[in-house]
């Protein structure tokens, strides 16, 4: 998960601090996110699978599949 989350962020040509304002939080606290240190609550799970426009199973390794579902 820690992988995609950086490969998200870099393929958006953004830094940690960008995102972590996108987020409403720390930079230092977003790094915790990508390097698995700390878990990511489900509501920012949601922003970050909006954000990006992808499927939160894409973000969290459980599908290779970057879109996200279609209702």
């Amino acid at each position: 998960m820690a992988n995609r989350l950086r490969d998200l962020r870099e393929d958006a040509d953004l830094n940690q601090t960008q995102v972590a304002g996108i987020l409403g939080m720390s930079q230092t606290g977003y790094s915790k996110y990508e390097t698995g240190e700390n878990d990511i609550p489900t509501q920012v799970l949601i922003k970050l699978a909006q954000f990006y426009k992808t499927s939160i199973d894409y973000i969290l390794g459980v599908s290779d599949q970057k879109t996200p579902y279609h209702k």
